[in-house]
């Protein structure tokens, strides 16, 4: 079963975080980067081997969860992560699944600050945030000439925040759009996935930001959104974006 498609994820080596250790976790199609205050690698491999079984099962129970692409609405009892996949897809108007890569980024981060005062889990271009300082995540937009050139700050004072990125052209997202990039910026990892690929799928060209960042305003706890196609971006919300020479 393919939770998440794996791809060569080169842009992680243009960013290391200062004073945390860095280790790569990969459990089947699963593949994170992990940076912490220390190494955490064995306990972060039980954490995503725990919430992967969460969802295996459930699909095992539900087998139209996994290929759903409407919000999921079968009402019984389900572990945190798959509720949280559920509740985003719900706001985005979104199948459940399009919320995994960020809830497991999330649910693991969060359970490895058990063991460490700061966190930083990257799933696939799907980012979870805890820390002392922001984070600055550079924007990958394929062959678009603001790719890599835009960053999204944010995390610091120990907040946590969750940075995810759709794209119509490339990677492990499915999207109905033509976007090279729709960025989501909310406190859930579930959310600001599910938020990514449900706001991609209204871009098919430059002249759908708009109407589609009017989408994205209307989704419950979104904090922002930055969307690029081909030359043309487009920015809302309460977040810091940053031009970027990389």
């Amino acid at each position: 079963m393919n939770l998440e498609q794996y791809d060569t994820r080169f842009y992680r080596d243009l960013h290391q975080p200062e004073n945390l250790v860095t280790f790569r976790v990969v459990v089947q199609e699963t593949d994170l980067l992990i940076h912490s205050e220390n190494s955490l690698a064995e306990t972060a491999r039980e954490l995503v081997l725990k919430q992967r079984g969460y969802i295996e099962s459930y699909i095992r129970a539900h087998p139209t969860f996994l290929t759903s692409m409407s919000p999921w609405t079968v009402n019984d009892p389900a572990p945190p992560i798959v509720r949280d996949m559920i509740a985003a897809g719900m706001r985005a108007g979104v199948g459940p699944m399009a919320a995994v890569a960020g809830a497991v980024a999330e649910h693991v981060g969060r359970e490895l600050l058990e063991q460490t005062r700061q966190v930083i889990v990257e799933n696939g271009g799907d980012v979870f945030i805890h820390s002392d300082a922001a984070t600055t995540i550079a924007i990958y937009a394929g062959d678009s000439p603001l790719s890599l050139r835009v960053g999204v700050r944010a995390g610091g004072r120990f907040e946590s925040v969750a940075v995810c990125t759709s794209s119509g052209n490339f990677g492990h997202s499915l999207s109905q759009g033509r976007a090279d990039a729709v960025c989501a910026v909310a406190p859930s990892g579930a959310l600001a996935d599910a938020t990514a690929t449900s706001i991609g799928n209204h871009v098919r060209s430059g002249s759908d930001i708009t109407g589609a960042i009017e989408i994205g305003k209307k989704i419950p706890g979104v904090k922002g959104l930055i969307i690029i196609c081909a030359d043309r971006c487009g920015i809302w919300g309460d977040i810091e974006v940053i031009p970027l020479q990389i």
